[in-house]
């Protein structure tokens, strides 16, 4: 068979392609045509990636798409989505991604650990380890629900798998709420295979992760990505020198914790975010960062989540529930607002309502076991301030 193929050199073969190659300009030179060729396919097989197994990580999978948007990624944008994601939150997904995909939601089951951690949420985020079966792509980057883009991320592409930022609890560990992939069947089945061989450390997908890519910490410093890509919202003020010095630079940031965005309430005509659900103890988010989720959710999301629920109701996570009417007629009313705070510097938020009164004093005692427990109180009493006027008075 072999001998019936003709043998022919690279300019019969040239001409030969250009009578089947769609759209060919010999005025083009040949290496010009193949950088517009390349980069056409690069930005066409490339894509973020990010999962969302319930309807309140649906709802931070769309202000991360949004945020994608508004900065003008040239990558594709691929959500991974659970069977209980309401119909209507599917649709909206649909409108900002170019992809959205239904996958089984996998259970660690491992309540050991993830009781250590005090996050029985976790088990389910083993459901990440699908991004792996997207090899219609050549590289992606993977990004949790609970993320917001602040500026363009395109150049994380040129990084390597498994590129990702240390995580602030133990740096020696990347946090998997950001990391740069390549997709591939082979590697998913070993993932799926290690973890039914060796569990994970954390009950979720960064022990699994962090085992496995195992030399993350010391093979390849170009795998480490800087901090700025994955900023942790709850560790900002436990540096508060460094985050002045470099938080102006932060590309993403990382609502880590228990208590997410979609967890406060928004009063969409002053602009403020209201606190009522978190628990007392837990570190508070960033209030800068939070404001401007709320902004990206209340002017790009929730608009489109009155259109596709109609009638139905639903959590708006706006203060006092209206009807959608009314709602529609807030956002209406304070959308040119809302779009120019969303555009600012992280100005702070002119909300005319007065402040609201300081916690109560918490006893030494019950302040130190917060502290072994991870749960400082890092915007109050054991602030960077209050611990460095304490140390002052020591050293004086």
């Amino acid at each position: 068979m072999w001998n019936l193929i003709p043998a022919l050199d690279c300019s019969q073969l040239l001409s030969i392609c250009q009578l089947h190659i769609k759209g060919f300009n010999p005025n083009l030179t040949s290496s010009s045509g193949h950088r517009a060729a390349c980069s056409q396919k690069t930005m066409a097989d490339q894509a973020f990636v990010t999962l969302a197994t319930n309807d309140n990580y649906a709802k931070g999978a769309m202000v991360l798409g949004q945020s994608l948007r508004k900065h003008k990624t040239t990558k594709k944008l691929v959500a991974l989505i659970g069977p209980h994601v309401a119909e209507p939150c599917r649709r909206v997904l649909e409108s900002v991604y170019d992809e959205v995909r239904l996958v089984d939601v996998l259970e660690s089951g491992d309540t050991a650990h993830l009781a250590l951690m005090k996050r029985p949420d976790l088990g389910v985020t083993f459901t990440k380890l699908h991004c792996w079966t997207l090899t219609h792509y050549s590289k992606c980057v993977f990004m949790d629900a609970d993320t917001l883009v602040l500026s363009n991320i395109d150049e994380l592409f040129e990084r390597e798998e498994l590129s990702a930022a240390p995580d602030p609890g133990w740096p020696d560990c990347f946090n998997s709420g950001v990391f740069v992939f390549t997709p591939s069947n082979e590697t998913h089945e070993k993932l799926l295979a290690f973890c039914s061989e060796n569990g994970s450390f954390d009950g979720g997908d960064q022990g699994v992760l962090n085992s496995y890519f195992n030399t993350w910490a010391t093979a390849d410093i170009s795998r480490h990505l800087p901090f700025i890509y994955n900023l942790s919202s709850i560790a900002i003020y436990s540096y508060l020198p460094a985050f002045k010095q470099y938080g102006h630079k932060a590309k993403v940031v990382h609502f880590l914790g228990k208590v997410k965005p979609w967890s406060y309430s928004y009063d969409a005509q002053s602009g403020e975010v209201k606190g009522h659900s978190v628990a007392p103890g837990l570190c508070e988010v960033q209030p800068d960062y939070l404001r401007l989720w709320w902004e990206f959710y209340s002017g790009a999301v929730l608009p489109a989540l009155l259109e596709a629920y109609g009638d139905t109701p639903f959590n708006t996570g706006c203060v006092d529930e209206k009807s959608h009417e009314e709602i529609r007629e807030i956002l209406t009313s304070t959308s040119q607002a809302a779009s120019s705070s969303t555009s600012s510097s992280f100005a702070p938020s002119s909300s005319s309502s007065s402040p609201p009164p300081p916690p109560p004093k918490v006893p030494s005692d019950e302040r130190k076991k917060r502290w072994e427990a991870g749960q400082a109180d890092y915007m109050g009493d054991d602030s960077f301030v209050h611990i460095e006027r304490k140390l002052d008075s020591f050293l004086k």
